[in-house]
């Protein structure tokens, strides 16, 4: 299973939903770099389970265990090993699917890739998995932010029609974690936590859009051709569980747009910076940094796993219903935002070294 990412800064998860942990390898990280489990565990209690009646009630502490790569409070340079102990599992709520596929879950997927599967809550397809990326991520925040001031956020958008109404520019990570659904406009948060409670009554499931920031992203980030920074981003946040769709900057409502509608017009920044008068690049030209802020908005579909009765089938491909049990998300959206943040946090470290690595000679003289 391909279970490792990025290029210099690179990420390996390991580990299942009902096993005995999950956890990453970072090689990669810089020596040097000040870090501390509390690092990483605030990022890994904004993911965790149970945070709120609007998600899972499984009871996971989720307390990170640093195993190596770290000394004396400094990242050594060698690899960092982070684990996280499963506590709350309970396989057996799970024995009514050890021969039934769950609809549009992946189930069905990794029997006919493997001809075997985990059926205890979805093995490495369930967003447990995560955990590894949340934790990475935490120390390429740690990184970005020491090296560039390079903030990223990410937050609910929608959820099942309702629209938060926000200006991106302002949002703040206090706003964000104010409301357990993570939107910042508090009357759209209100909608949303109605929608998801009554789809949970309901047995049913509800998805939305999750939208994100990156500030102070410097230029000159993302490789020509077949690793544009978009192309990477876009990769790496359709590797997360549900997820259906990626927009950077105007999307697809710059397919409503003329060329000088869309076009993004360059000026004189400050200290002599070029900056553009609109962003609807999202931050990204010709799959390279431009300065700007780096916008994206990722789709994530409804929870397969619903305790309405839907049709299905066995393994042997007899028809039959199901029902499905156990704790599950009635909408994962506030539950991907640190899961968003963690991806693109994982790619910009990644191009960041990348592009430290091509610009080690003194720039030209101006030969004009």
């Amino acid at each position: 299973m391909a279970s490792s990412f990025g290029t210099l800064f690179r990420v390996s998860t390991f580990g299942e939903s009902h096993g005995g942990g999950v956890g990453v390898v970072i090689d990669g990280c810089p020596p040097r770099l000040a870090l501390d489990v509390s690092t990483i565990q605030s990022d890994l209690d904004r993911r965790r389970p149970g945070q709120s009646r609007l998600v899972t009630q499984r009871d996971e502490d989720d307390r990170a265990e640093i195993l190596s790569g770290v000394f004396d409070g400094y990242t050594t340079g060698t690899p960092i090993a982070i684990l996280v102990r499963n506590n709350d599992h309970n396989s057996g709520a799970y024995d009514h699917l050890r021969e039934v596929y769950r609809p549009s879950h992946a189930d069905y997927t990794y029997d006919a890739k493997y001809g075997f599967r985990d059926w205890a809550g979805g093995g490495r397809a369930s967003a447990r998995e995560t955990i590894g990326r949340v934790a990475a991520a935490a120390i390429a925040r740690r990184l970005l932010h020491e090296v560039a001031g390079v903030e990223v956020l990410a937050w609910v958008d929608q959820v099942a029609g309702i629209d938060a109404a926000v200006d991106d520019d302002k949002v703040t990570i206090k706003q964000i974690e104010t409301d357990p659904t993570r939107c910042p406009d508090p009357v759209a948060a209100a909608a949303m936590t109605t929608a998801i409670e009554h789809a949970r009554h309901n047995g049913d499931s509800l998805g939305g859009v999750v939208r994100a920031v990156a500030r102070n992203v410097p230029a000159g980030l993302g490789e020509p051709v077949f690793e544009k920074l978009d192309a990477d981003l876009a990769g790496s946040l359709m590797s997360l569980p549900a997820a259906k769709g990626v927009e950077i900057g105007s999307g697809f409502a710059g397919t409503r747009m003329t060329g000088l509608e869309h076009n993004d017009p360059f000026e004189p920044g400050p200290d002599g910076a070029i900056r553009t008068t609109t962003n609807n690049s999202g931050g990204i030209q010709g799959g390279i940094s431009n300065g700007e802020d780096i916008t994206v908005r990722v789709a994530f579909k409804p929870t397969g796993t619903i305790s309405s009765e839907q049709k299905t089938v066995t393994r042997d491909g007899e028809a039959t219903t199901l029902a499905a049990r156990g704790r599950h998300d009635p909408c994962v959206l506030p539950r991907a935002v640190p899961m968003v943040e963690a991806q693109m946090l994982l790619v910009l470290a990644d191009h960041w070294l990348r592009q430290r690595a091509v610009n080690v000679l003194p720039p030209l003289p101006d030969l004009r």
